[in-house]
């Protein structure tokens, strides 16, 4: 598992919130080229206890990432490999640790400029990461499958501010001499998805509970 922990947040006042009901399943496509994360602070609505919506700015004090070792693993050079993680983006080793090193990167990216008032803490769980393989990459083209599940505790109880969302998210991947010219840019599967995924953290708080 990997664990990241950022700049502290100011000191709170006493605040009591109880936990709210937030949107099961998340969906989002990109297109062929992630855009640049956005910046500032992101609202997150939580229930407080007269059952009113109050937004908040967060400060992300802490991300832990994690892909459960039950995820099936697949290295087959088919078009498209049986598999709950398929990644081509690094040299062959450890693939739970790379993609939770992606994920740490991309999400630490993602949030380093929210410096609001409440400090958080990240639970992310890995549940898919199907990248595209050689041959679907060299000869096709094909989708950078993501979905992981994300639970916001507060870092000064670690209660849960929200029930666990769980968010699939898609990229388009670069197939034939786009995936070549783009590597020699320095535009390889890791950067892409690194950029995209800082990108859809940041949506993700954004959005109000409901």
């Amino acid at each position: 598992m990997k664990t990241l922990k950022l700049i502290g947040a100011l000191a709170l006042g006493a605040m009591t919130a109880a936990c709210a009901q937030l949107p099961d399943v998340t969906s989002r496509n990109a297109p062929f080229e992630a855009t640049e994360p956005l910046l500032g602070s992101s609202p997150l609505v939580a229930e407080s206890v007269a059952q009113k919506q109050l937004p908040y700015s967060m400060n992300v004090t802490e991300i832990n990432v994690r892909a459960p070792r039950s995820l099936t693993v697949s290295e087959a050079n088919v078009f498209y490999p049986r598999g709950d993680i398929v990644w081509r983006g690094d040299p062959i080793g450890d693939r739970y640790e790379q993609i939770e090193t992606i994920f740490a990167d991309a999400f630490a990216k993602g949030t380093a400029n929210m410096n609001g008032t409440v400090p958080v803490v990240l639970d992310v769980e890995i549940a898919r990461f199907h990248s595209v393989s050689e041959k679907t990459r060299y000869f096709a083209s094909g989708v950078h499958n993501l979905e992981f599940i994300l639970t916001v505790r507060s870092a000064d109880t670690g209660i849960a501010l929200a029930q666990p969302r769980k968010v699939s998210a898609n990229l388009n991947a670069f197939g034939g001499q786009a995936a070549i010219e783009a590597d020699r840019a320095g535009h390889t599967q890791k950067v892409r998805i690194t950029g995209y995924l800082a990108q859809v953290i940041q949506e993700e708080l954004a959005k109000p509970s409901v």
